[in-house]
């Protein structure tokens, strides 16, 4: 493995801001599974938001945990919430619509299913990048979830990347059966469904 090749140098400077946000996989024990996320914010400097609140440099501003259960299909079977940091608080509420995501799939169309949902003053926009972004870590999560999308189409991850373009060698080499692939155009291209159910 080559070494790793640090960032250039940078200009002298003073730390302000972390956002950390880490994502983690398990396989439950009733066939299920659940991808968890966490977004922690701090300032480097005293934070005072007039009328809400003074922080500590080091102390979550944004604090936020995300349970997403999911099947085998990456449909949605339960989410859970927990606010533990906020600047506001008007911020907690933001909670109550997240069972709309009960019944949507991780697949093509889940951001537009999250903003459909969640969208605007619907959601917490933090919540939101947590959810975007679990698609991924579900896909690293379960077994043959980077290489098989079922039928045949193209597993979901293929044509989203420079690595994994259609016409490219990492396509060639992993999935030879969709080298070169192209949508039928007899038909608009099959879409995975956004949603099994859907729960107001």
């Amino acid at each position: 493995m080559s070494p790793a090749l640090p960032l250039p140098p940078a200009a002298a400077r003073q730390p302000q801001h972390t956002r950390k946000i880490e994502f983690q996989g398990y396989r439950r024990d009733d066939g299920l599974w659940d991808i968890e996320g966490e977004l922690c914010d701090t300032k480097s400097q005293p934070f005072h938001l007039a009328g809400d609140g003074s922080w500590a440099p080091g102390e979550p501003i944004h604090h936020m945990r995300l349970r997403v259960t999911i099947d085998n299909d990456l449909v949605v079977h339960d989410l859970a919430v927990a606010m533990d940091s906020v600047p506001h608080a008007e911020c907690p509420p933001a909670q109550a619509h997240m069972h709309r995501m009960i019944g949507c799939r991780m697949g093509r169309g889940w951001r537009q299913a999250i903003e459909r949902n969640l969208g605007g003053i619907q959601g917490c926009a933090h919540l939101r990048e947590l959810l975007f972004n679990m698609a991924t870590a579900a896909f690293q999560t379960l077994p043959g979830g980077l290489s098989t999308a079922g039928g045949d189409q193209p597993p979901l991850h293929l044509g989203q990347c420079t690595a994994w373009d259609f016409n490219g060698t990492v396509v060639q080499r992993h999935h030879p059966m969709f080298f070169q692939w192209k949508p039928p155009t007899d038909k608009a291209p099959s879409q995975p469904p956004e949603s099994a159910s859907k729960h107001e």
